[in-house]
C-alpha cells in the first residue's frame, strides 16, 4: 500500500476516483479527460499539471469599445501612485486583499530595492458598475524626472490620467511636468488629492493649487486615502463617468501600436500592444511596418496583472502579443503591427528620447564582452531611451559609450544589469553632450557636417579648429516653501543659472524657473536642493536646446602624459581660479537684476540686494558659498589627483599626477618613489660623503624617470571611475 502526498495527492485522488469506476464496471477505460463541468477531482488534477497552452483563455469579445476605459496614473515620486494602484486592484478582485499587497506592480528588484517606480506596468481590470461589466486597462507610470519617457510612452495608449497629488506636500515639480505630458496628448483629467489621513494633510489648501495651476475646478478633485482605501472607489467611478471610450474600429484591417516590450529566453519577446484596429488572434500572420519581416502570433492576452491568455485581442483593448520573435531589434518601440496582405497606414510611433548624460561601459574582463553585448541588447529591448555606441579605450579595452536620460537612470540601468544579468561593468565618470562650430571648409568636408556633437571628452577639439563652443541647457523647475528662496536662488546663481520666471503658488510656496547649463546639474544639484531647502524643495528639468558657452578640456597627466579617459570638460569661468573684475561685474548685475525676499525670507549670510555694499558682500560670499563657479574646476581636478594618488602603485621613481588645463596646472598630487636607504652604511663620518650618497641616488631617479613608462593598472581605474561615481 502506497500514499501520494505533496502536488500528487489531487492526481492520485482522481486516479483513485476513475480505478474505482472502472473496477465497478469490470473493464478497463480510458482515463476521462478534465472539463469545465467534470468533478472536483479531475479539475483539480488539470490545474495542477497545466501549460500555458491549457490555461483557461478569457472571451475578450464580450466587452465592446463603449466599456472600455484606457488611463495612466501619473505624479511626483512617492505620492502614492502605486499603492492607488494596489487598491484598486483590490478593489477590482484581480488581486486578493492581504497586508502583503506593497507595489504589487513593481516587478523589478530594483524597484522593490529603492522603493520607486522604474518601468510602466500594465493590468487589466475587470469591473461591475450598474450592471454592466467594464474593461479598466490600467498603466502604473514612474514618478522620477529620469524616467518621464515611460510615462510619455504609456499616455500614448490612453485617453485620459489620474493626476495624484500629496495631501502633505502639494503639487510639486514632476506633477507640473506630468500634468503638461497629458494636456498636450489632449487626455482627459482627473484630479486625486491623495494621503488624506495623514496628521498634517491639507486637502483644501492642494484643491486651491491645483485649480490655480492647472485650471480644473476644486470640486472635480477626488480626496482619497490610498493606503486604507477610503474613497477609492469614487476614482473607479470616476474614470468610468469621465474618462471616454477609445475611437477605434473593430471592422478595419489590424493595426496595433507596440508601446513596451521585454524579453523571455525562452519565448523571445514579449510586446504589449494598444490595438487601434481589427483583431488579432493565435495563428495570425503579422508584418512588423520597421522591419517588413513577417510573424506568426504564438499567443495573445492580457495582463492581469501576470499574463492570461485570450482567445483573442479586440480594437480598443490593450494586452500582451508573443509572435516569436527571437532577434532584440526585430521588436522596436513605437513600430506598427498589421496582418500580412493587409498592409495599414504606419501609427505615429514615439519621438526618440533625447539622451542628457553619456558614460562609458565596460567590462571588467574582455573575455565577458560578448554576454554583456548580449546582455545591454536585451536590457535596452526594456529600456528604449538607452542609447548605444561602440567605443575603445588603451586602459578599459572595448566598451560603449552609453547615453542615459538622467544619473539615476543611469544608476538604475547598471543596478539592473547586476541583478538580472549578473554582468559587472566598469562605468567612466558621466559626461553631457556638447558641440562644437568648426572653423574651416577643409574641417566640415571632413567631418560631413558643420556642427559636430562630442560625446566623449577624449574627442574635445581644439580652440583653433572651432569658431564657438555650444554646451546643453535645460529649463528647470523648481517649487520650493517661499522662507528658503533665497537660498535657492543662491544656489542657482553659483550654478550659472538664468532666472525666467517666479510664481507664487500660494503663501507659502513658490515657483521659480531658471535655464540651467546642463552640466551644471547633472551630477549634484538636485542633492544640494534637498540639502539646503531640509527636503522641501522639488526639481524638474526639460530639455531647451544648445548655447553659446567658453568650454575648455581639462587633462589628467601622470608624468606628462595625458591620460584620455580621465579627461574632463568644464567651463572657462569655472576654470579662472582668482576671477576677474569683468566676471565680478557681470554677476553683480546679475544680483541686481533679481528681486531679493525680506531679511526674515532671504536665506543669504550677507544678501548683496539687501546691504547694497556689493564690494564687501561679494568678498564674504565667495568666501563662505561653497559651490563658488571659480573653485569647481580646481576642486574636480584636486579631487581626480588625490584618488589616482591613491589607487596608483608605487614605483621606483616619483609620478607627478596633474590637472591641466592647456598649459596651466591647477592640481598636483605625487606619489614619492620608493628608495634604497643609501646612508645605511654610513657610521657618522663627514656629511659630505653622505650627500654624495644621496645626490648620486637623485640623478639615478631623474634618469629612471624619463625612460620609465607608467601604465595606469586596470584596478586603479576602476577604483578611480567607482569612487568619483559614488561620490
Amino acid at each position: 500500500m502506497w500514499t501520494l502526498v505533496g502536488r500528487g495527492w489531487s492526481h492520485g485522488r482522481a486516479l483513485a476516483v476513475w480505478a474505482a469506476g472502472t473496477a465497478q464496471r469490470g473493464r478497463l477505460e480510458p482515463l476521462p479527460t478534465p472539463t469545465r463541468g467534470a468533478p472536483a477531482e479531475f479539475r483539480a488534477w488539470d490545474r495542477l499539471y497545466t501549460s500555458a497552452e491549457r490555461k483557461e483563455k478569457i472571451d475578450m469579445s464580450r466587452f465592446s469599445v463603449e466599456n472600455i476605459r484606457n488611463f495612466s496614473i501619473i505624479a511626483h515620486v512617492d505620492h502614492g501612485k502605486s499603492t492607488l494602484a494596489d487598491r484598486l486592484l483590490e478593489l477590482t478582485g484581480t488581486i486578493d486583499k492581504t497586508k502583503n499587497n506593497k507595489q504589487v506592480l513593481d516587478k523589478l528588484q530594483v524597484e522593490r530595492e529603492r522603493g520607486i517606480t522604474v518601468k510602466a506596468q500594465t493590468a487589466s481590470l475587470f469591473y461591475n458598475w450598474e450592471g454592466k461589466q467594464y474593461l479598466l486597462n490600467l498603466i502604473d507610470t514612474p514618478g522620477h524626472v529620469d524616467f518621464s519617457y515611460e510615462v510619455s510612452r504609456s499616455l500614448s495608449a490612453c485617453q485620459g490620467v489620474l493626476l495624484v497629488v500629496d495631501a502633505n506636500e502639494g503639487i510639486q515639480a514632476q506633477t507640473v511636468a506630468n500634468f503638461f505630458l497629458a494636456f498636450e496628448a489632449q487626455l482627459s483629467v482627473i484630479p486625486v488629492i491623495n494621503k488624506i489621513d495623514l496628521k498634517n494633510a491639507d486637502p483644501e489648501s492642494v484643491e486651491k493649487q491645483i485649480e490655480k495651476v492647472f485650471d480644473i475646478p476644486g470640486d472635480e478633485c477626488i480626496k482619497i486615502s490610498a493606503k486604507l482605501g477610503t474613497n477609492v472607489e469614487r476614482v473607479l467611478q470616476a474614470v468610468i463617468e469621465r474618462i471616454p471610450p477609445p475611437k477605434v474600429h473593430r471592422i478595419n484591417p489590424l493595426r496595433a501600436l507596440v508601446f513596451d516590450s521585454t524579453f523571455d529566453q525562452y519565448r523571445g519577446v514579449i510586446a504589449n500592444v494598444a490595438l487601434f484596429d481589427g483583431v488579432v488572434s493565435k495563428g495570425d500572420k503579422i508584418v512588423s511596418a520597421h522591419t517588413k519581416k513577417i510573424h506568426e502570433v504564438n499567443e495573445v492576452g492580457v495582463l492581469n496583472p501576470n499574463e492570461q491568455p485570450a482567445h483573442k485581442l479586440y480594437a480598443g483593448q490593450v494586452g500582451y502579443l508573443i509572435a516569436g520573435m527571437k532577434d532584440v531589434t526585430e521588436a522596436q518601440i513605437g513600430d506598427t503591427l498589421y496582418l500580412h496582405k493587409q498592409p495599414v497606414e504606419p501609427l505615429p510611433g514615439f519621438k526618440s528620447a533625447k539622451p542628457m548624460v553619456f558614460a562609458g561601459m565596460y567590462p571588467i574582463d574582455q573575455s565577458e564582452y560578448n554576454n554583456l553585448k548580449s546582455a545591454i541588447e536585451k536590457l535596452t529591448i526594456n529600456d528604449s531611451s538607452v542609447t548605444v555606441h561602440r567605443d575603445s579605450s588603451l586602459a578599459l579595452g572595448a566598451g560603449w559609450r552609453l547615453g542615459f536620460l538622467g544619473l539615476l537612470h543611469m544608476e538604475v540601468f547598471n543596478q539592473r544589469l547586476e541583478q538580472e544579468y549578473n554582468a559587472s561593468v566598469i562605468l567612466t565618470t558621466p559626461t553631457v553632450p556638447y558641440k562644437a562650430v568648426l572653423s574651416s571648409a577643409k574641417l566640415i568636408k571632413d567631418y560631413r557636417e558643420k556642427e559636430i556633437t562630442i560625446i566623449n571628452p577624449a574627442q574635445f577639439p581644439e580652440k583653433s579648429k572651432v569658431t564657438e563652443y555650444l554646451e546643453p541647457v535645460v529649463l528647470g523647475t523648481i517649487i520650493t516653501p517661499d522662507e528658503y528662496t533665497g537660498k535657492v536662488m543662491m544656489l542657482c546663481q553659483a550654478r550659472r543659472a538664468v532666472q525666467k520666471n517666479m510664481i507664487f503658488i500660494d503663501q507659502n510656496r513658490v515657483m521659480l524657473k531658471y535655464i540651467f547649463p546642463l552640466n551644471e546639474i547633472v551630477v549634484d544639484f538636485y542633492d544640494s536642493l534637498k540639502s539646503l531647502s531640509s527636503g522641501y524643495a522639488s526639481f524638474d528639468y526639460e530639455d531647451a536646446g544648445y548655447q553659446t558657452a567658453e568650454l575648455v578640456k581639462m587633462d589628467i597627466l601622470l608624468n606628462g602624459n595625458i591620460v584620455e579617459e580621465l579627461v574632463t570638460i568644464v567651463h572657462k569661468e569655472s576654470a579662472s581660479r582668482g576671477g576677474t573684475e569683468r566676471g565680478r561685474q557681470r554677476i553683480r548685475s546679475r544680483l541686481q537684476a533679481l528681486s531679493c525676499q525680506p531679511r526674515a525670507q532671504c536665506g543669504a549670510e550677507t544678501c548683496e540686494l539687501q546691504d547694497h555694499d556689493l564690494s564687501q558682500s561679494w568678498k564674504l560670499n565667495r568666501l563662505r558659498h561653497p559651490g563658488a563657479p571659480r573653485d569647481k574646476a580646481h576642486s574636480v581636478g584636486k579631487a581626480i589627483c588625490e584618488r589616482l594618488k591613491d589607487s596608483l602603485p608605487r614605483q621606483l621613481f616619483e609620478i607627478a599626477i596633474q590637472a591641466a588645463i592647456g598649459s596651466k596646472i591647477i592640481a598636483r598630487e605625487t606619489v614619492k618613489a620608493y628608495r634604497k636607504n643609501v646612508l645605511a652604511k654610513c657610521y657618522g663620518g663627514d656629511i659630505t660623503r653622505k650627500m654624495k650618497l644621496l645626490k648620486r641616488q637623485a640623478e639615478g631617479k631623474k634618469k629612471l624617470r624619463k625612460v620609465g613608462n607608467i601604465e595606469v593598472p586596470r584596478d586603479a581605474f576602476i577604483k578611480v571611475l567607482k569612487t568619483q561615481s559614488d561620490k
